[in-house]
């Protein structure tokens, strides 16, 4: 080959690799815009949930009129709890259920040498989920010392499956598991819910930005005009959710496993069953479960003694009106009857409460109080015939949709 046809070749390798070399910058430059132009959305949508933290996750400061009121933060319990455990590591924790959740305060008097305190109870748990959490406080707080536990029958239900909002990777860790992170920071829902808190912040300018900070969650700007209407929706809740009741073996374990657990650790446990309205035991009765309610009491006092702030007493019985000051509806009581269960409970300032209110059962005495409560019941029965009805309608009314419902 001649000298021109090699320097012809090696000027053609070279405007060849000159060529390629500016075809593959101009790729590296479409792709990196690309990327900057898909990824600059997602991490300002990552950046504005963090900045609003709608589920108070982060503990991104409260500001006034922006983000200091969290509307989906009571929603997502199972999540900012598990992480507040966490962080606050508190000595003393209750749990329960929603009921136990508005109505006990952890800034409690008797609680003033157990600090910090902290309420860990859940919206519609099961007992399973129950145990989980505890778990969870123990394995984040080895000093535990106290735990008051509120137990509703309803969490022993067979068919009372753990919450969607439920996640066994988060408990027992001491740290915000990737996924949960992921979800709090670019999913559409926590995006809606910055929105939303934004919205309500805007709204509700003088809301107090300690709400729910010690997991405590009072109901608050109550009306009073709808009292009926709460009371309604409530029993209309409890058939739709416990009208297939069958009491769990499973959970009823998890219950004893709870109590040993504790045994086990040195942590002082006190257990009560929540004052529900009288209505809302009517509600169990039309369900056909009376003798199934009574058969659960029986069976977890013979695992630990339980105080009874159930059946038909001075503070169950209030009649519904607009003027109740002891029930927020059927299942949920106030903070002022809460403090009552704290006294009784901890032998606190014990002449506060009604004598007739929460009585200690142990197998020794169960038979006689739950016979008891069954003549009670024929008492309020017959003094109260309104609010029996009212719940024998909302039955009827539940019953003929359900016949008339595709199967």
């Amino acid at each position: 080959m001649s000298i021109s046809s090699q320097l012809n070749s090696i000027f053609s390798k070279a405007v060849s690799k000159a060529k390629k070399r500016n075809l593959r910058q101009k790729y590296s430059r479409f792709n990196g815009v690309f990327l900057v132009s898909a990824l600059a959305p997602m991490l300002a949508v990552g950046l504005f949930n963090v900045a609003i933290d709608p589920y108070d996750v982060f503990k991104t400061p409260d500001f006034w009129g922006v983000n200091h009121s969290k509307p989906k933060k009571d929603n997502n319990d199972r999540l900012f709890k598990a992480l507040d455990i966490i962080r606050i590591k508190p000595v003393a924790i209750f749990i329960g259920s929603s009921r136990t959740k508005q109505g006990l305060d952890p800034n409690h008097p008797a609680f003033k040498n157990y600090q910090p305190a902290y309420n860990l109870a859940l919206n519609g748990p099961n007992f399973y989920e129950q145990r989980r959490y505890l778990q969870h406080a123990i394995a984040n707080q080895k000093d535990l010392k106290e735990v008051i536990l509120g137990a509703d029958f309803f969490m022993f239900n067979e068919f009372l499956n753990n919450q969607a909002s439920f996640s066994e990777n988060r408990l027992g860790k001491q740290y915000l598991t990737p996924e949960d992170a992921i979800n709090s920071i670019f999913s559409w829902d926590a995006f809606s819910a910055s929105q939303e808190t934004i919205s309500d912040s805007q709204k509700n300018p003088k809301d107090d930005v300690n709400y729910g900070r010690n997991g405590f969650f009072p109901v608050r700007d109550i009306d009073k005009k709808i009292t009926e209407w709460r009371f309604e929706a409530g029993l209309n809740l409890y058939l739709e959710l416990h009208s297939n009741y069958q009491l769990s073996d499973k959970y009823l374990a998890d219950f004893k496993s709870f109590v040993e657990l504790c045994k086990q650790k040195g942590i002082t446990l006190k257990v009560f069953i929540s004052p529900a309205h009288a209505t809302d035991l009517e509600a169990i009765r039309t369900t056909g479960q009376w003798q199934t309610f009574e058969q659960w009491k029986r069976d977890i006092v013979q695992i630990v003694p339980v105080w009874d702030f159930s059946g038909y007493n001075s503070v169950t019985t209030e009649p519904i009106s607009n003027h109740m000051i002891n029930y927020v509806d059927n299942s949920h009581y106030t903070p002022k009857i809460g403090d009552l269960v704290l006294n009784r409970v901890l032998s606190y300032q014990d002449e506060t409460v009604p004598k007739d209110f929460g009585i200690l059962l142990t197998p020794e005495n169960v038979e006689s109080h739950i016979a008891k409560i069954r003549a009670d019941r024929e008492v309020w029965a017959n003094k109260n015939p309104d609010e029996v009805k009212l719940v024998k309608d909302i039955k009827q009314e539940y019953d003929a949709k359900q016949a008339l419902a595709p199967k």
